[in-house]
């Protein structure tokens, strides 16, 4: 058996740091035992974290009975429903930054071994990953699970019912239900929304990148098969320390690559992929994601259909095998040879799995629909890049498109134009002024916009592009969105006018406006790019945020 790996935290062992933990409880036999943090955003503002004192304390009882010595540590807790409120939602995204950075300054600050990280709304996954790349000691991620739901007269009801019900009940557009009723059944208990939408496609990249136990993502929250994973890993994690098994070996080009393949075969949301470029990032690993998508995209067809984006409930995809399913299914298009958490391989680990209902979750040569449901556009538009959403391409949405911008610098003015019924068929709507700078930090509220327009029944009619960032739980229409450079540092968006003729082609992987680039270069950029004011936090996100080629991370990368 290997030689147990040096344990930091006795490093700075003095008597002073003895005097605080012996007065804390722990005896002189703990001070020579691995320290793991276990990293909580438990909080009282949201059922996404409401649960996750309860699942702490199941981690911590398995450390201490592994040999180790638990220390519990909390987090900011962005959850987008409750601290989207302010300042138009430019919390969320600036949150995911702040979760690294305060596991950095406790973790690092006390030079602990290894960390649990309870793992839950959108922006903790990546959060977590982060700081794992960052400080690269041992480190698992606990899925902390989706919440349930419920039903009205016997049809269920869900967040993205509630949602697209309530921005259509504001422009008259009344959903199924009221709105005022979905709301009371919507949410029925703890955890991150039901469906494929950000966090659960988050989970499911955990699990592709091999960050957590195998067989942990998606799961229900509070459910028997949730607390074992949480004991599990509260075990392994002292193995890990003991064998120096740290992310930057287990989160690899190989395991980017299929953390890709993941999100492409089950139409995950398009935030995972700058999430996972900031991972890379942290951990001073030079991929490009975009990049990635496009190859992987040429051979990931979609395999599952989970609500965004087809009929299926998240609850149908965990118990038809969930994530550790479509990567069986997956496995000769994976690189098996990646370490994952339990110190094997990919391939080995994926030995042992099987698919529980191969309709569900189905195999590569039985697809529920060609590739890619995301793709990666480029153009005169977003010489950088811009994200759209395909999902299941099955014609319901157009690929190519033609029509006359209708630009607009804020949400509200959008909303309106739309509730008056001044957008028509043919129009490409161009919101801007939405992105990392310009937001700040990518809020404004794009996702209120596309919900309008497929409410007042243009979806399939109009285009839609932003230089924000849109919900998981969006896949309406034609919907372009994170075009980079955004408006806000001089990008092409910032300089349309009403009436220029913009061409989209997804098929050639390309958004152009066409008009002369001389043309387009001569005009001003918007006079308001930094509309919304920034002062606090938000004031030093906008000043420190690198371009969303990095991912959006916040570190100095010069």
């Amino acid at each position: 058996m290997p030689h147990p790996a040096p344990l930091r935290s006795l490093a700075a062992n003095s008597p002073v740091r003895r005097a605080h933990w012996l007065a804390l409880g722990l005896s002189e036999e703990d001070m020579l035992k691995p320290k793991i943090a276990v990293v909580n955003s438990s909080s009282e503002l949201a059922v996404c974290f409401a649960h996750l004192d309860g699942v702490a304390r199941v981690v911590k009882e398995a450390i201490r009975a592994a040999g180790g010595v638990p220390f519990e540590v909390r987090t900011t807790a962005p959850s987008d429903f409750i601290t989207g409120a302010g300042r138009q939602g430019s919390y969320i995204l600036a949150a995911r930054d702040l979760v690294t950075n305060d596991i950095e300054a406790q973790v690092e600050a006390a030079m602990l071994d290894g960390m649990v990280c309870l793992t839950s709304c959108d922006k903790t996954p990546p959060g977590h990953l982060m700081a794992a790349m960052r400080l690269d000691i041992p480190t698992l991620l606990v899925i902390g699970g989706y919440q349930a739901s419920g039903e009205i007269d016997g049809d269920p009801v869900d967040i993205e019912d509630l949602f697209s019900g309530g921005v259509g009940e504001k422009l008259g557009k009344p959903g199924r239900h009221p709105v005022e009723e979905v709301a009371k059944q919507a949410i029925r208990g703890p955890g991150v929304c039901a469906g494929m939408a950000t966090a659960n496609t988050m989970h499911c990249v955990v699990e592709a990148l091999g960050m957590c136990i195998a067989g942990s993502a998606p799961v229900r929250a509070n459910s028997g098969k949730m607390f074992e994973a949480a004991r599990a890993a509260g075990a392994r994690i002292v193995d890990m320390v003991h064998e120096g098994l740290t992310p930057r070996r287990i989160m690899t080009a190989g395991a980017f690559r299929n953390a890709a393949a993941m999100v492409l075969a089950v139409s995950g949301s398009i935030n995972a992929i700058k999430h996972l470029q900031a991972t890379a990032v942290e951990g001073e690993l030079d991929i490009d994601l975009f990049a990635i998508w496009e190859e992987m995209g040429r051979k990931v067809p979609v395999l599952s259909a989970v609500r965004p984006n087809g009929p299926v409930r998240i609850e149908g995809f965990e118990d038809a095998g969930g994530a550790r399913a479509m990567l069986k299914q997956l496995e000769s298009l994976l690189d098996r040879d990646v370490l994952v958490a339990s110190g094997r391989t990919m391939g080995d680990d994926l030995g042992e799995a099987g698919v529980e209902d191969a309709e569900i979750i189905r195999p590569l040569d039985r697809p529920i629909s060609d590739g890619p449901s995301i793709a990666i556009l480029k153009g005169s538009l977003a010489p950088e890049s811009a994200v759209v959403k395909l999902g299941i391409r099955d014609g319901s949405r157009p690929e190519a498109f033609t029509g006359k911008a209708r630009v607009f610098e804020d949400t509200a003015s959008a909303m309106k134009a739309i509730a008056d019924g001044q957008l028509r068929k043919g129009d490409v709507l161009v919101l801007r002024g939405q992105g990392l700078k310009g937001g700040p930090a990518m809020g404004g509220g794009a996702s209120l916009v596309l919900f309008a327009i497929d409410a007042a029944g243009l979806a399939k009619d109009v285009a839609f592009v932003t230089d924000g960032q849109l919900s998981g739980l969006c896949l309406k229409g034609l919907t372009i969105a994170e075009v980079a450079p955004e408006a806000a540092v001089g990008g092409p968006i910032g300089r349309l006018r009403d009436g220029d003729p913009i061409e989209i082609d997804v098929a050639a992987r390309r958004m152009d406006v066409m008009i002369p680039a001389e043309e387009l270069a001569r005009r001003p950029g918007p006079g308001n790019a930094f509309a919304v004011p920034a002062s606090g936090w938000l004031g030093v996100y906008r000043r420190d945020v690198q371009p969303m080629s990095t991912g959006a991370v916040l570190i100095d990368l010069d």
